[in-house]
């Protein structure tokens, strides 16, 4: 009894629930266990001032996002051409654009495209990437040589221009199609920390007990392996959150993003880059939400990882 209590352990000390004594005993406290990871983690990360700014921040910046009309009233393409790059003003604090449009509310709703294209695009290699790699490390053999070889063909073409050239194929620049193309030359990074997690795994001796009571493949993966590979998964898929609200942006600055009229932060930037030394205020604005918001997630990302892995601690 005491030994299968002791190997319902994840990597990295993480407790993990199985079939059979190992978590089903009376008194034995698996749940308690299986949580406390977790808790402890939260409690961490809630004293955490770094973790707690930019969760803040994030909050303020999805917000936005999702109830443009809680932050203003104005209408972004309400425009007129008189009061083109009208300074800031305590009625107007961003100014008007070249076009004579509230520079402020143009900000506010240029947070939904990043925001959204990043959130399709990071569950989309989770759950896509997540499966590939489980699949591999579980299975090894053919099938792991098969997605390997997909996933070093996908990782051997870089990220910015293969994204450039698949946006110039496709000759549609939209929300759709720059989720599509960040999903497809992204999933291989999750789908490699999910396999390594799975190859870790797989071979301890909790799974080998569940597998002489009779669990099945599916349960073995789903409830005894995938646990292991949560914590690196969510680290990562913080970090890449804002990789890709930045990704979304240097693409419609190179021009084979989002086009105008569609209103994002990488269009507020692209659109009025020559008048930086004439208005910076102008670049500032969109920048220093877009460096907010990618920094936030790296920040948390890395609150994360020190929180979830007892080795920080």
């Amino acid at each position: 009894m005491s030994d299968l209590s002791s190997a319902g352990t994840a990597v990295g000390g993480a407790p993990v629930g199985g079939d059979g004594p190992t978590t089903d005993a009376p008194g034995s406290g698996g749940q308690e266990r299986s949580a406390s990871l977790w808790a402890d983690a939260r409690r961490q990360l809630m004293r955490d001032p770094v973790f707690v700014i930019a969760f803040l921040y994030i909050l303020v910046v999805g917000s936005m996002a999702a109830f443009p009309k809680l932050w203003t009233s104005q209408d972004p393409r309400a425009c007129n051409t008189d009061r083109s790059r009208i300074s800031p003003s305590w009625e107007h604090p961003f100014g008007f654009d070249i076009l004579g449009c509230d520079y402020y509310s143009h900000a506010i709703y240029g947070a939904w495209p990043s925001m959204v294209i990043a959130i399709m695009a990071t569950g989309g290699i989770v759950v896509f990437g997540g499966v590939m790699g489980m699949l591999a490390g579980y299975y090894g053999g053919w099938v792991d040589a098969i997605i390997s070889r997909a996933m070093d063909i996908v990782l051997s073409l870089p990220f910015l221009l293969g994204a450039i050239v698949f946006l110039t194929v496709i000759k549609r620049q939209n929300i759709w199609t720059l989720t599509l193309v960040l999903f497809l030359l992204a999933w291989p990074t999750v789908a490699r920390i999910t396999r390594g997690s799975v190859i870790s795994s797989k071979d301890l001796d909790y799974v080998h007990a569940a597998k002489a009571v009779g669990a099945r493949n599916s349960r073995l993966m789903f409830r005894h392996i995938l646990p292991n590979a949560v914590a690196p998964m969510m680290v990562y898929a913080t970090i890449v959150l804002g990789s890709f609200v930045a990704a979304e942006a240097t693409l419609t600055f190179l021009g084979v993003g989002l086009q105008p009229p569609a209103q994002s932060w990488g269009i507020m930037i692209s659109v009025h880059q020559v008048y930086f030394l004439e208005d910076p205020w102008l670049l500032l604005f969109p920048c220093g939400l877009l460096v907010g918001t990618v920094l936030s997630f790296i920040l948390m990302g890395d609150a994360l990882r020190d929180a979830l892995d007892p080795k920080f601690r």
